[in-house]
């Protein structure tokens, strides 16, 4: 790929109103499509806002009736808000664009930001984004004195975290020793340009999660750095990180189109 390229577009007290981020990525994303710039990566916070993906449900939406922001990435519900590294990649790929392998290119420089930071990350299968792995169900503490067997999220398809106490919230996750989601990615491609990309959780209040269904899971939770690495990791310490990384994979990655099945012959 070209030389990618790093705009700032404002941090903490400078964090960028969600509909401001999103008029400047469809300004880049025309200028990307006419190639009259290079791959171009916006990097910024925003104020707290809740946003919308195309297959979000209304279930998952805050039950308080708390604003949230529809957009046009795939994914669901999900929180923005200070001390989460947002990134929007606008990337120029070969058509038909490889939805997948290009998910996967944002997820491996994200885990290799973590493992420069002492962090252990994956992905999980059927789940984009970026895990902590937790321990094994039978390894887990029982949840409000019940045992596994009896975690109404396991026989309960309409169970509702939000209704059911603290102990089920997705920002306890970590206490309970479940998988929980380190970064989300979000993304939408319009005439071979990438737009929306990833959230990072430096240090956040993750208790925002609480209020919605993080990307539609019921049964696992959200974490940051800082939770994980129990020191307070800031998103400046973590900026030059995903620039580094971002460099390294996308500048040296050659994206392929997505393979076609040739159609089948008419009878």
């Amino acid at each position: 790929m070209t030389e990618l390229r790093f705009v700032h577009l404002g941090f903490g007290a400078d964090a960028v109103e969600y509909q401001q981020a999103w008029q400047e990525q469809r300004t880049v994303h025309a200028a990307r499509f006419a190639d009259e710039i290079p791959d171009t990566c916006l990097l910024l916070e925003h104020p707290a806002v809740y946003t919308a993906g195309r297959r979000t449900e209304d279930s998952e939406r805050p039950l308080d009736g708390t604003p949230v922001i529809d957009v046009d990435r795939g994914g669901k519900i999900t929180w923005h808000g200070p001390g989460q590294l947002v990134g929007y990649p606008i990337l120029k790929l070969p058509r038909p664009v490889d939805v997948i392998a290009h998910v996967r290119r944002l997820e491996e420089a994200l885990i290799r930001v973590c493992a420069e930071l002492g962090l252990e990350t994956t992905r999980v299968e059927g789940r984009s984004g970026v895990w902590v792995l937790g321990d094994p169900v039978a390894a887990r503490p029982a949840i409000g004195g019940l045992s596994l067997d009896f975690d109404p999220r396991l026989t309960d398809e309409e169970f509702d975290p939000r209704l059911n106490g603290p102990e089920y919230a997705p920002s306890n996750a970590g206490q309970r020793r479940e998988d929980r989601k380190l970064a989300a990615i979000g993304i939408r491609i319009a005439k071979g340009v990438t737009m929306h990309g990833f959230s990072f959780n430096c240090d956040p209040d993750n208790t925002w999660f609480d209020r919605i269904v993080p990307c539609g899971i019921r049964d696992a939770g959200v974490t940051s750095l800082s939770n994980e690495l129990g020191r307070r990791v800031t998103v400046a310490e973590v900026v030059p990180l995903v620039e580094k990384h971002l460099r390294e994979i996308l500048e040296s990655a050659e994206p392929r189109p997505r393979a076609v099945e040739p159609a089948a012959a008419g009878s």
